[in-house]
């Protein structure tokens, strides 16, 4: 950063990004050092004066010391070049009307839970509600470090197996919803398109009613036809805040794709990522007629629902960022023997 016109280079931006995910683990680990040195001093005043409330105190703050340990060596797994960005999730309903649609909206409200345990920010960038119940697609922005290295885990198809509600017979229903989840690119990078690959529509948001809803066509819709990536978006009242932020999202979702081709004849060994598609159902929620939550990348399992349907995604969320990193260094190696 001193050298002379670091400040007029195109990659100090990147630099400095880099700089600040590395003070921050600097500071994560300070953190825990100051917290272990705490811990020891208290543990030692507990035992020399046979203080029971003070090692219960140590025994209850080791708990926490504890989740903030593997917080931090999770960090530690999250390397990949986009990985401390915000990121961007979109989640549409399979085919099966509105028991689909019901299940992309349970799929979002167990997002926006996590994201809330988390502390991250969302912004709903695109909201379309079903005709009877649940919803017909939803993007939203999810603002918070290595928001995008967590939420990658989820991209692909979701499975659930219950009873409907919406069926009078009682019958048990198998859902699909898909989860795409791309960075927040920065303006550093240019991804190029042009403007004769795009079809863009305008159409009346929807919404719940009021005075200033469905008056104008403020909603915009681009396909990009060479890939037919669809990107939508409505929540805000000017067609061309609309269009910018649709544009935005477009961006991400092709640097994402063109990323993924890229990598795709390194990882053809060791790959375990599913295609986003019918059928390769990365996870499971079976509500009926026994209940767990299986993880079909990493055979991670749990028999209470609830509490993974409220948000609670933690542990599927790190044996998929474990196993990727496993994976590279089966890669490394290999190359290495090569």
């Amino acid at each position: 950063m001193l050298k002379p016109g670091f400040w007029e280079s195109p990659e100090s931006k990147d630099i400095l990004k880099e700089r600040s995910v590395i003070t921050r683990q600097n500071e994560i680990l300070e953190e825990l050092e100051e917290k272990l040195e705490e811990l020891n001093i208290l543990l030692e005043m507990g035992q020399e004066e046979n203080d029971e409330g003070t090692l219960q105190e140590v025994r209850q703050d080791l708990k926490g010391f504890e989740k903030a340990i593997r917080r931090a060596e999770l960090q530690r797994l999250l390397a990949g070049k986009h990985d401390a960005n915000n990121a961007i999730v979109t989640i549409h309903p399979g085919a099966g009307g509105t028991e689909a649609q019901d299940w992309a909206d349970m799929l979002l409200r167990m997002y926006l839970r996590w994201c809330e345990r988390q502390g991250f920010d969302v912004r709903m960038l695109d909201l379309m509600p079903g005709e009877e119940a649940g919803i017909k697609s939803a993007t939203f922005l999810v603002k918070g470090q290595f928001a995008f290295g967590y939420l990658k885990s989820e991209a692909g198809v979701h499975r659930l197996v219950r009873i409907s509600p919406f069926d009078a017979s009682g019958r048990r229903h198998t859902s699909f919803a898909s989860v795409f989840v791309v960075p927040e690119l920065d303006e550093s990078i240019d991804v190029q398109i042009d403007e004769k690959d795009l079809r863009i529509d305008t159409y009346r948001a929807s919404g719940a009613g009021g005075q200033h809803v469905n008056k104008t066509s403020s909603a915009v819709r681009i396909t990009h036809l060479p890939t037919g990536i669809v990107v939508q978006c409505q929540n805000e009242r000017s067609q061309h805040k609309n269009k910018a932020i649709a544009m935005k999202i477009l961006k991400a979702r092709l640097y994402e794709q063109e990323q993924q081709k890229r990598d795709q004849e390194k990882q053809r060994l060791h790959d375990q990522k599913k295609d986003i598609g019918w059928g390769s159902q990365i996870r499971s929620y079976v509500l009926h007629p026994y209940q767990m939550v299986k993880d079909h990348r990493t055979s991670i399992e749990t028999g209470n629902v609830n509490d993974v349907l409220d948000g609670n995604l933690d542990r599927f969320i790190e044996g998929y960022l474990k196993m990727n990193a496993d994976s590279k260094l089966e890669q490394q190696a290999s190359a290495n023997q090569r």
